[in-house]
């Protein structure tokens, strides 16, 4: 189960990088013409939020051991 989850975790990170990437190339092209730019921003914020409240859990589960750069 931890293994899923932490694969989980990183298809979810990767899910967020592509909605920052997709803001970035609408920003770009749309020159402010639509809301593209808007809405990949906030699924980006939605997305990450998600992100933090399954480490979240994923702490209090045990699932996740957090633990010291130093041991």
């Amino acid at each position: 189960m931890a293994t899923l989850y932490k694969y989980a975790l990183v298809v979810l990170l990767l899910v967020v990088l592509f909605n920052l990437g997709q803001a970035l190339y609408f920003m770009m092209t749309d020159r402010g013409q639509t809301k593209r730019t808007v809405w990949a921003l906030t699924r980006r914020i939605g997305l990450s939020l998600l992100l933090i409240l399954m480490v979240i859990i994923g702490i209090w589960a045990g699932w996740l051991r957090p633990h010291d750069i130093g041991g």
